[in-house]
């Protein structure tokens, strides 16, 4: 046990001396990541109450935010960039609809989906503003 978790703290070192992609210093892929995070905790708490659907439905929205913005950022131009972002953006949106849709089958608290719902907002504009900042 004890050499598994040496193991461990080596590969964390090591990944910090390695080249980084260039989507890992994009604040926006960060709090995409963060938030898809959150999303994927809710989505284990629906696999909890067997609403599996609902929680395949919000994983993959989740992550697609982030994986766009990721997949974008090693796009040769600029133009193709922005339609990564586009999709990161209309992610973003889905996240927000899903969120909605639980808090109307009472699966997500108000207060649980008022936070959401802000932080995703947020992320959006944020999105918006990177990608207009391309230009």
């Amino acid at each position: 046990m004890h050499g598994a978790q040496g193991e461990g703290h080596g590969v964390i070192k090591t990944r910090k001396l390695m080249a980084r992609f260039r989507f890992e210093d994009l604040q926006i892929w960060r709090e995409a990541c963060r938030i898809g995070d959150e999303l994927d905790d809710l989505a284990d708490a629906l696999d909890a109450k067997r609403k599996r659907r609902y929680a395949e439905q919000l994983r993959a929205a989740a992550l697609s935010v982030s994986n766009n913005i990721a997949e974008g950022s090693g796009s040769s131009s600029d133009k193709d960039f922005r339609n990564f972002l586009n999709i990161a953006h209309r992610s973003v949106a889905e996240n927000a609809n899903i969120v909605l849709f639980l808090q109307r089958k009472k699966v997500v608290s108000a207060e649980q989906a008022d936070r959401l719902l802000e932080e995703l907002r947020v992320l959006s504009s944020k999105i918006i503003a990177f990608s207009r900042s391309l230009d």
